[in-house]
C-alpha cells in the first residue's frame, strides 16, 4: 500500500510509536485477558510493542497521520512478493524475543502460556478462510486519547479503502473492542466471524470489506 496523504514511518520513528501504542493500548480487552496483572502489563506492553514494531517495519506499512504521531496505522500488502526466507527469519527472530520478555516479565509463566493458548487472537490465522491474496490487512489501528474524536482514525482507514478501491482489493482486520465494531461497520465492513477461545472471556470480530463496484 502507498499513501500521499500519510506520513511513512521511519526506522527512528519506532521509539515514538511503542510509547503511542502502549499508551493507546493500557486497557484494551486482548491484553487485559492476555496478561491479567496490571503490574506485569505495564511492564511487558512496552517490550512487546518494540518487538512488533520491529518486525512490522520490515515486513508490513507504516504509516502515521504526521510526524507528530498523533495516530498510527500498520497494514500489510498480501499482494506484494516476498521472500519467504527472509520473512519467517523476521517472525522467527521476533517470537524469540517476545517470548523473552514474557519469561522474564512473569517467570511464573502463567502469561508465556496465556499467550500460547491464546495465540488465535494474535496471528490472524482466520484470514487463511478468505483465500484472497489480493488483500490489505489492518494489524494496527491507533488514536492517541488526546486526540480521539477528531476524525483522525476515519482518516487513516479511508486511505486504506481507497487504495483498496482503486486496486480491486479485499480490505481485512480484527477487533477485540466490541465498541470498535460499529464504527468499522460504517466504513463498510463487515463481521465474517467470531473468535472465541477456552478459558479466555474475550471475543475477536473478524472483519471484512470488500472493493465495491463502480
Amino acid at each position: 500500500m502507498t499513501s500521499e496523504k500519510l506520513y511513512r514511518v521511519q526506522k527512528e520513528d519506532l521509539p515514538k510509536l511503542q510509547q503511542l501504542l502502549t499508551i493507546c493500548f493500557a486497557e484494551d480487552p486482548l491484553y487485559q485477558a492476555l496478561i491479567p496483572d496490571k503490574e506485569t502489563r505495564e511492564r511487558l506492553q512496552p517490550e512487546l510493542f518494540s518487538c512488533d514494531l520491529t518486525e512490522f517495519f520490515e515486513t508490513c506499512e507504516i504509516y502515521a497521520d504526521s510526524p507528530e504521531f498523533k495516530s498510527l496505522l500498520v497494514v500489510s500488502d498480501e499482494s506484494k512478493p516476498y521472500s519467504l526466507f527472509h520473512h519467517y527469519a523476521v517472525r522467527i527472530r521476533a517470537t524469540l524475543s517476545t517470548e523473552g520478555w514474557l519469561i522474564k516479565e512473569d517467570p511464573s509463566l502463567k502469561t508465556f502460556w496465556n499467550f500460547i493458548y491464546g495465540k488465535d487472537y494474535l496471528n490472524s490465522s482466520w484470514t487463511d478462510q478468505l483465500h484472497q491474496t489480493e488483500r490489505l490487512h489492518v494489524i494496527y489501528l491507533a488514536v492517541d486519547p488526546a486526540h480521539q474524536h477528531h476524525g483522525l482514525a476515519e482518516m487513516l482507514m479511508n486511505e486504506v479503502i481507497h487504495y483498496a478501491q482503486v486496486h480491486k482489493m479485499l480490505v481485512s482486520l480484527e477487533t477485540h473492542n466490541p465498541n470498535n465494531v460499529s464504527f468499522y461497520e460504517h466504513l463498510g465492513f463487515k463481521v465474517y466471524g467470531v473468535v472465541e477461545k477456552p478459558h479466555f472471556n474475550l471475543k475477536q470480530y473478524c472483519m471484512i470489506r470488500e472493493a465495491q463496484a463502480e
